[in-house]
């Protein structure tokens, strides 16, 4: 599957593990995977990038995380799944460096670079290739343009893949370049449909913070009543994402 995902099957673990995904309840989801991913290359990735994931949303559980991924490296038995275990390598050193918790920018090139000579451009990773490297793009190298182009290949290809929730990230990143050239009005529509796709998903750990990127580009009325759900969220949450806290009260655009 892949690792950022729509809402997924009719299989019970499968939803099973959305449900604590979308809560935040990452340990307990790739808790139900573990058993699978001894020996599964498919689960052992999947089980990875919840991990990293956390690593996203709390700033914790790197070790975990590196751990997860050499294990799903090692089962990687074709270029889709090699190219799916390097796209999560470079995901995390991405994060690692945005986060300020070490500098692994050069390692999440290497990485994602990798991802993209073993993905084939119609697999199925290749939105969610795509869409990484435009974070890196904007928020390592400080290319907009670079980044805008990289994100427009994700919406695309997330549309024809109907993976729904790629499709708010990919809305929301747009819809922050819009609002960075002054585009209110580009912004605002790409914040909203980042937040109906999150909502309708059930996606709540992600709500807060399109709450708060949409009223970035709201009108002042609006933007109070937005941040102060965003806030109210982000309590309900358990303070995560971790990152939201420093924003509640100023523009969030570009995490």
């Amino acid at each position: 599957m892949p690792t950022v995902a729509t809402v997924e099957g009719d299989d019970p673990l499968d939803r099973a593990v959305w449900r604590l995904r979308s809560r935040g309840c990452w340990d307990d989801a790739a808790a139900l995977l573990e058993p699978h991913a001894v020996r599964h290359a498919p689960s052992a990735l999947r089980r990875a990038a919840l991990l990293v994931e956390r690593c996203v949303f709390t700033t914790t559980g790197w070790a975990e995380a590196e751990d997860a991924l050499r294990g799903a490296e090692a089962l990687a038995g074709d270029d889709d799944e090699r190219g799916g275990a390097a796209c999560e390598r470079g995901h995390l050193a991405y994060a690692a460096t945005v986060l300020g918790v070490r500098d692994r920018a050069d390692e999440a090139r290497s990485a994602l670079g990798r991802a993209a000579a073993l993905l084939a451009p119609t697999a199925a990773g290749r939105p969610l290739l795509d869409f990484r490297r435009g974070l890196m793009a904007e928020h390592v190298a400080d290319s907009p343009d670079a980044a805008r182009a990289a994100y427009r290949r994700a919406h695309a290809g997330a549309t024809a893949h109907g993976d729904h929730l790629l499709l708010s990230f990919t809305w929301r990143h747009l819809a922050g370049l819009a609002l960075r050239d002054g585009e209110l009005a580009e912004a605002r529509h790409g914040f909203a449909e980042s937040l109906r796709i999150r909502e309708e998903l059930g996606f709540l750990i992600g709500t807060a913070p399109a709450l708060a990127a949409l009223a970035d580009a709201a009108p002042e009325g609006d933007a109070a009543r937005l941040r102060a759900e965003a806030a109210r969220l982000f309590r309900l949450m358990g303070g995560v994402p971790t990152w939201l806290a420093d924003h509640l009260s100023t523009p969030v655009t570009a995490t």
